[in-house]
């Protein structure tokens, strides 16, 4: 592991978060001898982040804990156009209210998770519309268009992966990595930021902007990346079998938000822990060394922090005492996910489909065959089985980790 002298670089480097810098050196001196601005940039594509972002947000978290200045930059004006990074489609134009609506959702994270009083490494969040809205195009591409070749926006991987695809990539989107740049130049410019913080697949953006404000304007910055985060079977982090983890709790219940920590590869353990919690290091070996059904008391360690975190002290016991309700205890832990049944009853395929347990009847009925479809912990092995309610809750399962309760309308 490399030895930096700066209190940043070292958390940065001992919790897993560096990929690349562009000049570690460089970077490490100005860490260590002035309190460093630096930004991520959230494009409002959603009206919640995931937990694939959550890594890019502990990273500026991570800065402010090393007692530098973070900046959360909500992209209104990128939203319009679409990062074609990673992506093997054009993304869906939305408009300016839905836009601005999904600003609203996703700025909820950063206010958990950073300290936004006044002060020199007090947060703060911006929207690149402010000015990338009032650019006049033709100004823009006379200003800024000689700095770039064609042939250099070519060879990026977000463009090439598209073309050897042969997916289409419009000219709009084309764009998208002359505003990035753009962007950190004028975060440089307008709150002295010198540093762009991203995912390893915004490294040639974020080269980009720092290559522009040289040319430009002659002002040093720096970039640093993190690690494509997936998981130890190679899946992408931010998914599960029923959609997108979300951070906001009207997007994902708070128990789901748990359990989905609490199930994760014990292979994954330590590297969360350092990744999505503020646990001491030495605590964190201590968790990773264990073996065999004692990891699960890891996985509940790491599941309580990170809701915590992202979903408060409330939601987090209330998610850990509905889980010890069900699974320890057999009972109805009361922030499962629940299903409102009329008079009348619902079909128990009807039943897992609305749950999300199943995404279609055929799934439901393989479910029911397999012997994973459970009412009260009794097996249900008629697919035309009739749930009708007589003012009790029950509880319904989809194998052993997911339940909802059944309650009369």
């Amino acid at each position: 592991m490399t030895q930096y002298k700066s209190d940043l670089l070292r958390l940065l480097s001992e919790r897993g978060h560096i990929h690349q810098l562009t000049d570690a050196h460089g970077l490490d001196t100005l860490a260590s001898e002035a309190i460093v601005t630096a930004y991520n940039g959230y494009d409002a594509t959603a009206p919640s982040l995931h937990v694939g972002n959550l890594a890019s947000v502990m990273l500026l978290r991570r800065l402010q804990q090393a007692g530098h200045k973070p900046i959360a930059l909500m992209g209104g004006g990128t939203t319009k156009i679409g990062d074609p990074s990673g992506k093997d489609e054009s993304r869906k134009l939305l408009t300016t209210e839905t836009i601005a609506a999904n600003i609203a959702g996703i700025s909820q994270v950063f206010h958990r998770l950073l300290d936004f009083s006044d002060g020199p490494t007090g947060a703060v969040m911006v929207n690149n519309d402010d000015w990338l809205a009032g650019l006049g195009y033709i100004d823009l591409l006379r200003t800024v268009g000689p700095h770039f070749t064609v042939n250099r926006m070519l060879s990026f991987d977000s463009v090439k992966l598209r073309l050897d695809r042969e997916q289409p990539l419009t000219f709009l989107e084309f764009n998208y990595m002359i505003l990035q740049a753009y962007d950190f130049r004028e975060l440089a410019l307008r709150h002295g930021c010198r540093l762009q913080l991203g995912g390893s697949d915004q490294w040639g953006n974020i080269v980009n902007g720092i290559e522009l404000t040289r040319r430009m304007n002659a002002i040093e910055l720096y970039g640093l990346t993190t690690p494509l985060l997936t998981t130890a079977d190679g899946a992408k982090m931010g998914k599960s079998v029923n959609g997108a983890v979300w951070l906001n709790e009207a997007n994902l219940p708070s128990y789901d938000f748990w359990q989905y920590w609490r199930n994760v590869d014990d292979r994954d353990v330590g590297r969360f822990l350092r990744l999505f919690t503020d646990l001491p290091l030495d605590e964190i070996a201590r968790l990773d060394a264990l073996a065999g059904s004692e990891i699960n008391a890891a996985k509940v360690v790491l599941a309580n922090e990170v809701t915590r975190l992202v979903r408060g002290d409330e939601a987090a016991k209330a998610a850990e005492a509905t889980a010890a309700a069900t699974f320890v205890g057999g009972g109805l832990g009361q922030d499962l996910p629940t299903l409102a049944v009329g008079p009348d009853g619902i079909g128990v395929i009807d039943a897992l489909i609305a749950l999300g347990f199943a995404a279609s009847r055929g799934e439901a009925k393989r479910l029911i065959a397999g012997g994973g479809a459970r009412l009260d912990g009794a097996a249900i092995s008629d697919e035309n089985h009739h749930i009708a309610l007589s003012g009790a809750e029950v509880r319904l399962s989809s194998g052993k980790k997911k339940h909802a309760i059944l309650r009369p309308a």
